[in-house]
């Protein structure tokens, strides 16, 4: 007998489901993993809005007469 077989033997119902990350934490590691990646999507985004901010208020702005940058 294969060690599937004999896997899928012992856990029973619980065969093919994902595991939780830790037995009292009801999340599994594939939720785990999504959050991960939502998390990190979410980061380079506020990123990209803190660098297009900058270059608005520092050059675009400036150059447009919205204000004046004082030195």
């Amino acid at each position: 007998m294969g060690e599937s077989k004999r896997r899928k033997e012992q856990l029973g119902e619980k065969y093919g489901q994902s595991e939780p990350i830790l037995p009292w934490v009801p999340i599994t590691k594939e939720q785990s993993q999504q959050f991960v990646k939502w998390t990190g999507r979410g980061t380079w985004g506020a990123i990209i809005v803190v660098i297009a901010f900058w270059i608005t208020l520092r050059f675009i702005g400036p150059s447009l007469g919205w204000w004046t940058l004082a030195d």
